[in-house]
């Protein structure tokens, strides 16, 4: 672990590199937590892997021991030639970048899988991005904020995310990663995620936009209960009562089954 550390402040002070904070740079120095993040992802040669803010390549050539493909999307153009510079003696593997931000950059259309430490402020839009406009990938392993991480697996108080990933796959925490673990320290803890994605979602396209629909509606009002969110939509009470849902009940409480009944008695009154 010091090694690395050494090895990274050594190769950012000789090139001068200076930290983005507005783009979320935080490098990975420890590398008890870069094995941790690649074990959880279980690569193979015959995966394409898809890395999301590689920065100068930390958690890249670790990659590229592992996975036949990588595509690796890096906003900052800085730090191209470093990502370069720093993977440059890793195995032959099919290895390109994209100097592009990943929220409206295209994602593979065949099987890949996602392996990143991402800059946490775009966690929520990255997992919309992945499952909602895109082919949802085979699997998600992220280094996110410890308190989203735990929130995305929370199954007594949820929240959009929450409903957004165990409709697309299975999370669970790998382990958590301590401030110290980055350079420069973030000012929260965070977590190695993994996501193992289902070969189809629990839902059709049409129910989980109208279980969105709802979401929005209920969890604008997180604190009310249901009859006075979703139940002052039209049919929301009668929809409620006809799925079995308590209307004095909270949206962070309803299950997925639930929004997923919801939401399918909605579509069924939609339809000639």
């Amino acid at each position: 672990m010091e090694n690395l550390k050494d090895e990274i402040r050594q190769f950012c002070s000789t090139h001068h590199l200076k930290l983005n904070k507005d783009l979320g740079q935080h490098f990975l120095i420890d590398g008890e937590v870069l094995r941790a993040i690649v074990a959880a992802a279980h690569i193979g040669k015959n995966d394409h892997v898809v890395e999301i803010g590689p920065g100068i390549g930390v958690l890249t050539r670790e990659l590229l021991k592992h996975a036949g493909t990588i595509t690796a999307i890096e906003l900052d153009e800085r730090l191209i030639p470093l990502l370069k510079e720093f993977t440059a003696t890793m195995p032959d593997t099919a290895f390109s970048i994209l100097n592009s931000n990943v929220l409206s950059t295209p994602l593979p259309t065949t099987p890949y899988k996602i392996v990143a430490n991402i800059p946490y402020h775009i966690t929520s839009p990255l997992l919309r991005h992945a499952f909602l406009e895109s082919r949802p990938p085979h699997a998600m392993t992220l280094l996110i904020q410890r308190e989203v991480a735990e929130k995305i697996c929370d199954q007594h108080d949820r929240g959009m995310l929450t409903i957004l990933v165990q409709l697309f796959g299975q999370p669970h925490i790998v382990r958590h990663v301590p401030a110290s673990a980055f350079l420069p320290p973030p000012k929260v803890e965070s977590s190695v995620l993994h996501i193992a994605c289902f070969d189809e979602p629990k839902a059709s396209p049409a129910v989980i936009k109208q279980i969105f629909r709802l979401a929005k509606v209920g969890f604008g009002q997180k604190r009310k209960m249901l009859r006075n969110s979703i139940g002052g939509i039209p049919q929301g009470m009668e929809r409620m009562q006809q799925t079995g849902i308590d209307p004095t009940g909270r949206p962070q409480e309803l299950t997925i089954e639930k929004w997923m009944d919801l939401a399918k008695a909605f579509c069924e009154e939609q339809e000639p």
